[in-house]
């Protein structure tokens, strides 16, 4: 495993970039009537039924689900899509960007966002009618986005962790009003260099989705040893499905499996991130992990 200090030199390149060029194939999303900004792969969605409450909606037999999310959901985008119209024929739509945070996923940010107007998590839902909303934010902790303000974990801790909590209201509050949609918070996996800082972003995470009556989906656990939930690792065990399909268990002779490039700690795309951000375009088993158990939640709340 590589001392993780040495790449810390290196974050401000590989955090907003994604992985290479997509491939195309089966798990591209298929053109859709809706308008969308570059970057954006959508599948148009079908009015979700309204419904007194969100514990009280009725079940959907193919949900609607819009995945939003920073650089993470931009390399995982078409592998979460395949997942969650193989398991519950989605209507899928994914519009990540990547180095965001949640405030640029805000109505009222304007050119202080990186995320263009018609992409706001709430103008998609009042456009798609989505039935689930899957957010995946690691917590931009740099200051890359306009729209923190300048606001850092490493000036100010403290300060970091109130604007990330009250944005996710703000982010909640603007969804909600928009639609009948129900949230899917995504907790991110281990950081080497600030552990604390994910586990607390976790913490916001969940939460938030207790105080709204949304949904977690620990896919950071997926990509986390056993045990050891908050400690940075390279390689992980391999699981039964991984040694079933053997592009996925990368070095089988010892039975385990690479989550992270040599030269990239934060994503989970094995293949050199790229100028451009795109989809990962490489069978990556710490991005079907994921997929799977967001996949997995959305499915258990139908």
């Amino acid at each position: 495993m590589r001392k993780p200090w040495i790449v810390g030199m290196v974050l401000a390149g590989v955090l907003l970039g994604a992985c290479g060029d997509p491939v195309s194939g089966p798990e591209a999303a298929p053109p859709s009537e809706v308008p969308q900004a570059a970057g954006t792969t959508q599948q148009r969605a079908p009015a979700s039924p309204s419904a007194a409450g969100k514990a009280s909606r009725a079940p959907v037999a193919a949900p609607a689900v819009l995945y939003l999310g920073d650089s993470l959901a931009m390399e995982a985008q078409e592998v979460v899509g395949r997942e969650l119209r193989r398991a519950v024929r989605a209507e899928y739509t994914s519009a990540p960007y990547s180095g965001t945070t949640p405030c640029d996923y805000l109505e009222g940010t304007g050119e202080r966002s990186l995320v263009p107007v018609q992409d706001k998590a709430a103008a998609l839902v009042r456009r798609l009618r989505p039935d689930f909303v899957v957010l995946q934010f690691w917590g931009n902790a740099w200051g890359y986005t306009p729209c923190m303000d300048g606001i850092t974990h490493d000036a100010s801790p403290e300060k970091y962790f109130q604007r990330y909590q009250a944005d996710l209201k703000r982010l909640t509050d603007q969804i909600t009003a928009a639609g009948d949609a129900r949230i899917v918070w995504v907790l991110q996996g281990p950081d080497p260099i600030t552990p604390d800082r994910v586990r607390r972003v976790n913490a916001l995470y969940e939460l938030r989705a207790d105080a709204s009556g949304d949904l977690v989906a620990d896919a950071g656990r997926a990509v986390s040893a056993a045990g050891a939930r908050y400690s940075w690792v390279q390689y992980l065990p391999c699981t039964a499905y991984e040694r079933e399909h053997a592009e996925y268990c990368t070095q089988p002779d010892r039975d385990r499996t690479a989550l992270h490039r040599d030269d990239d700690y934060l994503h989970f795309c094995l293949a050199p991130t790229t100028s451009t951000p795109k989809p990962c375009p490489v069978r990556s088993p710490g991005i079907l992990r994921m997929a799977r158990e967001i996949t997995r939640v959305v499915r258990e709340h139908l």
